[in-house]
């Protein structure tokens, strides 16, 4: 391997200084490091060998440097004695970290195309770009459904055909009701029957019904039979 020279770095260290550091000639191993997410190969500080860059907030020296295509310095500022020094942006700004990839304070920007957050005071806030919105069931679109559409970020709403649906509902369990989207059913008690004796209705209010909406429903009812009325008496002549 070729002998390298002393590269400058944030300390400016005097060439003695950085003789000492770094041997000649430099000996690197055979297989470079297998480097974290969001942590580059770069030369280190004496320019010899391949190193995974530090993050930010990882410590750092003269020999293992900080990622500079983040805009990273090894910080001594809050180091006693130049040693404990740890990777921070070069004006001091704080940022956050985010997928590997380093964000200065006030920095917007889109983990993904539903997001869009900004770094701010070491941590990040998100708004989602695409509408959370609920669309119920109309007459015209009995049976709306929501859909990843090919080549499109956000989910759209579609009307699913009735005879789709009716086609996939008539493979369910005997019995069950065909509804659009899951129900959870819920209802009032039966009320008492309207009347005391005879033929009567009672109501309830309840969802359970074809489109899970809540309605009052009947049923007749009987709590008892009439009694007989008494047979009318012959007239006395």
């Amino acid at each position: 391997l070729a002998k390298t020279t002393c590269i400058e770095s944030a300390m400016a260290l005097p060439p003695q200084v950085c003789a000492q550091l770094c041997r000649r000639p430099c000996y690197c191993p055979w297989v470079p490091p297998r480097c974290p997410r969001g942590s580059p190969l770069v030369l280190d500080g004496c320019g010899c060998c391949k190193i995974c860059a530090r993050r930010l907030g990882e410590p750092c020296d003269f020999l293992h440097v900080c990622d500079q295509s983040q805009g990273l310095v090894c910080d001594y500022s809050t180091a006693p004695a130049g040693t404990g020094a740890t990777c921070n942006f070069e004006d001091g700004e704080e940022g956050c970290e985010v997928n590997g990839r380093v964000y200065r304070d006030g920095e917007v920007f889109q983990p993904s195309c539903k997001l869009q957050c900004r770094c701010l005071d070491g941590g990040f806030t998100c708004v989602p770009l695409c509408q959370e919105d609920v669309r119920l069931p109309t007459p015209d679109c009995p049976y709306p459904r929501r859909v990843e559409v090919p080549g499109k970020c956000c989910p759209e709403w579609i009307c699913e055909a009735q005879e789709r649906h009716l086609l996939r509902d008539a493979g369910a369990a005997p019995g069950a009701a065909l509804r659009p989207y899951p129900c959870q059913e819920w209802g009032t008690e039966w009320s008492a029957c309207s009347a005391t004796c005879g033929v009567g209705f009672s109501t309830r209010v309840s969802n359970q019904n074809r489109y899970c909406r809540l309605e009052t429903q009947r049923r007749l009812c009987m709590a008892r039979p009439c009694p007989a009325l008494p047979a009318a008496s012959p007239a006395v002549s």
